[in-house]
């Protein structure tokens, strides 16, 4: 759940078709995209026309209609309430311990992400911030981000630790996609290195094994 001015900064799309703003490589672009209540075009086309996005002016309202999609009363206004009005009475509080509120000022610290990024720590109630907009999520996997186990010729091991005779893993399903050698320090782009390096070896092996 969130509110209009989280959503103008803060929800972003995967892709550089869906941030024209960003991809432009356009300060002046950015910045004209950026202001105002709006958020991005890709985002508010989302937000408008997205069957998992509701947008309503009121908490009831917005509940109301969360369990209508879903098909269930999944939501409890009371309790929805109660969690909000406690994190919204964080605002105030600079000291206080609630996580969220510590992460949003401290990635605020950062002028990147306070002018593009992050909006000002705010009440979502709110009403000069609404109106407020929920999201149904769908679980899905997209891939393991590791996968199967190989050695140091990109022979896939089977449950004894042995190698499965003529089978060769190489890419993300060696663990690449996963970071790989980069570990928690892997950014998109450098899994790329990986993928070929294991794919070298994988075909080294193999031809190594015809020969």
């Amino acid at each position: 759940m969130l509110n209009q001015r989280i959503i103008r900064k803060e929800f972003a799309l995967s892709g550089s078709e869906q941030n024209p703003d960003l991809a432009s490589g356009s300060l002046i672009q950015v910045a004209r995209s950026r202001r105002g209540r709006g958020a991005p075009p890709p985002v508010e086309a989302f937000k408008e026309k997205g069957e998992d996005f509701v947008v309503r002016p009121t908490l009831a309202e917005l509940v109301r209609r969360m369990n209508e999609i879903s098909g269930e009363d999944l939501i409890d206004l009371k309790v929805l309430e109660k969690e909000t009005r406690a994190r919204d009475g964080e605002i105030e509080n600079r000291f206080g311990k609630d996580a969220q509120m510590t992460a949003i000022r401290g990635a605020r610290a950062y002028v990147g992400d306070r002018l593009i990024r992050v909006a000002r720590p705010h009440r979502l109630l709110d009403p000069g911030a609404g109106p407020l907009i929920a999201v149904r999520l769908r679980v899905v996997t997209r891939k393991t981000l590791g996968g199967v186990e190989t050695d140091l010729d990109s022979r896939v091991l089977g449950r004894d630790g042995k190698p499965i005779a003529g089978l060769y893993a190489a890419g993300e399903v060696a663990g690449f996609g996963g970071g790989g050698v980069h570990g928690y320090r892997a950014l998109e782009g450098t899994f790329l290195g990986g993928c070929i390096f294991s794919g070298r070896s994988a075909g080294r092996a193999a031809a190594k094994a015809v020969v």
